[in-house]
């Protein structure tokens, strides 16, 4: 597999603004996907720039707020850098988009022109209420590219994921969208990405799975469990694709993102057929972290086995409920934000030769909660 290059970006005038000399340069790499029945390897490069100037007062603290909270981390050099965001959908009537989707994509843009990032992870829920029709259909234009159009954001590849209102949709409309974007990677239902980090031979696997196709659909507004799914053939087979990759992987991190969470304490809950099926399988295979959206917030919980539990669904709507915190062990919530007055959020993260860090960055550019998950020691 061809290696990923690294494309410093410079961070100068932030380092002179604020007296620090603890960083010199932010990396960005060349990822590439490695697709089940694809031919070869995509690469995709994604550069984050700095702005030219700032101008408004409040962006700028905005940007030194956050990147205060990253600057101790980026003394290790080289990095691998990435957001992850769900339910980020906007709406299905006019103007397709929401205050809250403006303000996470505004701070989105800001926190990659300062910090830099290599990619995004979308999460699913891309379309409210009932995804998309067909690959032209105007929500792509309406709720994704005109939303998150920041200069720092256009040529960074969006990995995307299907959450249960998408179902409610055409998914494979939004696959067949990747012939027609740049920037929206969704190959098929659930695949597999492989990232080296740059200056090193650190290597990052990120599984990305369906968990609707092995779950079920939900009724959000009943708050009811996924039953069972729809297509049991395929959700074997998804779940024999996803054993083979995990015990096979080497890597010195390994990341699974899907829709709905194992662990939550919000309106949702835990996921009992994750619970079940995926939760053994990142415990046996000693997974750094499982990526989620769903519960509309941002929380992060870390269960028995050091594994880390990034939920990150405020991308469009915010829900302060921790109505499932009895259904949670003991002990796993590590940190929970719901506030409804908030404009949303993300997670941002950083990843070394050493560690992998977490950031949960509010949309007015407050740094809310940080943690960080050591590389698999496989022997």
């Amino acid at each position: 597999m061809p290696e990923g290059t690294a494309h410093p970006t410079p961070i100068s005038r932030f380092q002179h603004l604020i007296k620090c000399s603890a960083a010199q340069g932010v990396a960005s790499v060349v990822a590439w996907a490695i697709v089940p029945g694809a031919r070869g390897a995509e690469r995709t490069p994604g550069l984050a720039r700095w702005p030219r100037k700032l101008t408004d007062r409040m962006s700028f603290l905005h940007l030194l707020g956050v990147f205060l909270a990253v600057l101790p981390s980026l003394h290790a050099g080289s990095s691998l850098r990435f957001i992850a965001v769900g339910d980020w959908g906007g709406l299905p009537n006019a103007p397709f988009y929401t205050a809250r989707e403006v303000a996470v994509a505004k701070e989105m843009g800001r926190t990659v022109a300062s910090l830099g990032a290599d990619f995004i992870l979308s999460l699913g829920d891309n379309f409210y209420y009932n995804g998309v029709t067909d690959m032209y259909d105007k929500r792509f234009q309406e709720t994704f590219e005109s939303v998150f159009q920041a200069p720092s954001l256009r040529k960074l590849p969006w990995y995307v994921v299907a959450g249960n209102h998408d179902h409610s949709g055409n998914v494979s409309a939004q696959i067949a969208y990747s012939k027609i974007s740049k920037r929206w990677h969704f190959p098929k239902f659930y695949y597999k990405l492989r990232f080296k980090v740059p200056g090193s031979n650190t290597t990052v696997a990120i599984l990305m799975i369906d968990t609707v196709t092995i779950c079920g659909n939900s009724d959000d507004f009943q708050s009811e469990q996924p039953l069972r799914p729809q297509n049991a053939g395929m959700a074997r087979s998804q779940l024999s694709w996803l054993r083979k990759q995990m015990a096979s992987s080497q890597d010195d991190y390994l990341l699974v993102a899907g829709h709905y969470p194992v662990w939550s304490v919000g309106k949702h809950g835990p996921t009992e057929c994750l619970v079940k099926q995926l939760q053994p399988l990142l415990l046996k295979h000693k997974a750094t972290a499982y990526l989620c959206g769903h519960d509309h917030n941002l929380q992060y919980l870390q269960d028995k086995g050091g594994i880390g539990h990034v939920l990150s669904g405020a991308g469009n709507f915010m829900d302060v409920s921790k109505q499932h915190l009895h259904k949670v062990p003991n002990g796993y919530l590590r940190f929970f934000y719901g506030q409804p007055s908030s404009q949303g959020g993300f997670a941002y993260f950083e990843i070394d030769g050493k560690e992998m860090r977490i950031f949960y960055i509010e949309a007015r550019g407050k740094s809310l909660y940080k943690t960080s998950l050591p590389r698999r020691r496989l022997i």
